[in-house]
Parts: structure tokens; C-alpha cells; sequence
């Protein structure tokens, strides 16, 4: 029997990535992810949508990110992106009780937008 090894988990379930920070390359924190969107046939995680913007809570919009273009900083506890707020203002977005419909032609302007292939 071969001894344990304590090897950090590279997985997590969804409900621990909701409210976690989301931070800029120049360590300022943009938002926290609201919800993850996953791809009914792949199962793969096709957006995060960030909160971002308002005050306290309120008047805060939700922007679709690209998965591929959060990674995960341990010493953050959060997701850095390549971004910054003043990209984040002029990306798409909607109001929390807005949901888009998230069909291939939303999701090609999304990830045209920041400069991600779309890959189907």
C-alpha cells in the first residue's frame, strides 16, 4: 500500500467559486463571481459572470467572462484576470435579473470581446 499523498485538490464545486474575488493584474479586485454558466453538452464551464460595479451591492451589472481567462492565485484566494475596470466598463454585460439567452452567436461576441477563441 502506497502512503497518502497530500496533494491539493484541482477541482471545486460551484457554490465555493460563487463570491469568490475576482482581482486584476495589478492586484486591484474588480468583482466577485455571481454564477458560472456551464455548456449543457460538453459539461464545461463556458462563463463566469462577474459582479461589477455599483455600491454595496447595489446597482451592480454581471459580465460574462470567458472560464479560460480566470486563474485561480492561492495567495489571493481569488481569480486574477488580464483586465482592468475601464475594459470590464465597455464589455457585455446584463442586470442580475436580466439573464441573456446564452445562445453561439451571444457567446462569440463575449469572447470576441476579449480576445478569446470561440470553441464549440
Amino acid at each position: 500500500m502506497q502512503p497518502e499523498m497530500n496533494i491539493p485538490s484541482s477541482t471545486i464545486s460551484s457554490s465555493k467559486v460563487e463570491g469568490t474575488n475576482v482581482y486584476g493584474l495589478n492586484g486591484d479586485k474588480l468583482g466577485s463571481i455571481d454564477d458560472l454558466v456551464i455548456d449543457k453538452a460538453s459539461g464545461q464551464v463556458r462563463y463566469a459572470a462577474l459582479e461589477f460595479g455599483g455600491f454595496l451591492g447595489m446597482g451592480t451589472d454581471l459580465y460574462p467572462l470567458p472560464w479560460g481567462k480566470l486563474q485561480y492565485d492561492n495567495g489571493k484566494d481569488g481569480y486574477v484576470v488580464d483586465l482592468t475596470k475601464e475594459q470590464l466598463e465597455g464589455a457585455p454585460k446584463y442586470a442580475k435579473d436580466d439573464e441573456p439567452e446564452y445562445t453561439d452567436d451571444y457567446g462569440r461576441g463575449v469572447y470576441d470581446y476579449y480576445g478569446s477563441p470561440w470553441v464549440r
